[in-house]
């Protein structure tokens, strides 16, 4: 007498879930590196305006924020002065700098789990 045992396994849903961990884990990832890298042009004077910054979490999706009342008055003013190394835009030309190494890193990360 014999039996077996089996267990059936929908291999796609293992493949989903893996790439979807590896997603979440690079977005996390990428979206500290451009907020660190902002941090490093970000206008200071008391350091409120750097320590207010963060990063928004959802389901494959990052969003790098600074959260003072006049964080988006900080980054739209091209007429403020700023120590050297500060400026405005300090977000969106940090994006703009970094966008094809933030897209590599994800595509590198995300590939990794498909190999």
């Amino acid at each position: 007498m014999s039996f077996g045992l089996f267990w059936k396994v929908d291999k796609r849903a293992l493949v989903a879930a893996a790439v979807n961990r590896q997603v979440e884990s690079a977005l996390d990832d990428a979206a500290e590196y451009v907020l660190e890298t902002a941090n490093r042009t970000v206008p200071i004077e008391e350091g409120t305006l750097e320590k207010s910054g963060g990063i928004g979490k959802a389901t494959g999706k990052r969003t790098v924020y600074y959260d003072t009342p006049y964080a988006r008055r900080q980054h739209e003013e091209l007429g403020y002065r700023h120590d050297s190394g500060r400026r405005a835009k300090f977000l969106e030309k940090t994006m703009q700098e970094e966008e094809k190494a933030v897209t590599e890193f994800l595509r590198d990360r995300i590939g990794k789990v498909l190999k």
